[in-house]
């Protein structure tokens, strides 16, 4: 058997990881500003979170949701106090398209409604109804094709008001930071807009703050920067640091009924224990706040850069979720960051680098990118 051939490669094996770097199997260090897709959120190989696992381990690794596992009442209650948000209810999946299918599938049963609305260049994950949402005809296969979605600009609030007033929409998606849509933001004016806009058409509105959440922006929730609360939230990715994990954070407006949702591995021993000692972390170093801060210093470091090369099209983004508009396709500069100057980075669309480093970067790391990427830009 050979591995079904879905991933074009880059010619890398990492085995090894500490904080921002990785090595490959030569021994060659790389500088890690994509963390996995921005998985790494306290950094690779944490010594309190390699304890904390192991641990358990060798307590317990798993058993069923049909047992109290008082892990998942600890995380509970640290994430709502983390995130400001121990009012609302925690379900707890193994990714973040779980964490997506399941809060749009809450959703419709909350409003017995069947239509959502997604934006322009959304993508929420490849199951079922999460990648219906997804606005990527190449990865919607015919069977998912069931007229759902309605696909609309983000931050162009009176086409979300036009379908919202039709009332028959069960949920509204966005993610307030896009990530594979290039690093685009919502305004303060378009969220709080669609908030009022959702509850006065009895709609729900999701926020996916898998990848721009969990720190990611400078406060624990992108959405926070935009003044809203919305009625659910989805978050994974940075949530145990490479442990497939998922979560839905739910109102308080929504009563469970047994049965309602379930999951076989979803909120297992280990992912709770990887879960909790990333909380540990992220406040014993004040990683929301680094991230704010590390990610201030090297915006205004790339947007300075822009000034002076033609090559930079446009700096944007939050905290340590940063969008790079080329002039140029991205192809070759980032093939050159890997092999040449031993950094890796993400990309989205055709022209767009995206670092999503893990949160723990220093100062002294994103000095050491933005030489690197002076040397193959000027």
């Amino acid at each position: 058997m050979k591995l079904f051939d879905v991933y074009p490669l880059f010619d890398v094996n990492i085995v090894k990881g500490l904080g921002c770097h990785v090595w490959d199997d030569r021994g060659q260090e790389y500088l890690d500003l994509y963390g996995g897709h921005a998985v790494i959120s306290i950094g690779h190989a944490h010594p309190h979170y390699i304890n904390k696992v192991y641990g358990q381990l060798q307590q317990l690794g798993f058993y069923s949701n049909s047992v109290i596992n008082q892990l998942q009442v600890q995380l509970a209650e640290r994430l709502g106090k983390a995130s400001g948000y121990d009012d609302y209810q925690l379900f707890l999946i193994n990714s973040g398209a779980e964490a997506n299918e399941n809060a749009l599938k809450l959703a419709s049963f909350h409003t017995g409604r069947t239509r959502i609305l997604s934006c322009q260049k959304a993508f929420h994950g490849r199951t079922s109804l999460a990648v219906e949402a997804t606005n990527n005809p190449k990865i919607i296969a015919p069977v998912n094709q069931n007229g759902h979605v309605t696909y609309l600009p983000l931050n162009d609030l009176e086409a979300w008001e036009r379908e919202l007033a039709k009332g028959d929409v069960c949920a509204a998606i966005i993610e307030c930071i896009q990530g594979v849509g290039g690093i685009q933001l919502a305004t303060p004016e378009f969220a709080q807009g669609l908030l009022r806009l959702c509850h006065q058409h009895g709609a729900v509105l999701i926020c996916d703050e898998i990848q721009c959440g969990y720190g990611r922006s400078g406060r624990f929730f992108a959405h926070q920067w935009l003044g809203i609360r919305p009625d659910i939230i989805t978050v994974a990715k940075g949530i145990a640091n490479g442990f497939p994990m998922g979560g839905v954070l739910i109102s308080p407006e929504f009563k469970p009924v047994y049965g309602q949702l379930g999951t076989t591995f979803g909120g297992n021993h280990l992912a709770c224990a990887a879960a909790l000692a990333v909380l540990d972390v992220m406040e014993q170093e004040k990683l929301v706040q680094n991230a704010l801060e590390v990610g201030e210093h090297l915006m205004a470091e790339l947007q300075q850069l822009q000034k002076s090369n033609p090559m930079i099209a446009d700096v944007r983004g939050r905290g340590l979720m940063i969008g790079i508009d080329l002039s140029v396709p991205h192809k070759e500069l980032r093939s050159r960051l890997i092999y040449e100057e031993h950094v890796f980075t993400g990309c989205a669309g055709t022209n767009t680098l995206r670092l999503l480093p893990p949160l723990c970067l220093k100062k002294a790391e994103a000095n050491a990118f933005i030489y690197k990427l002076k040397k193959l830009i000027e």
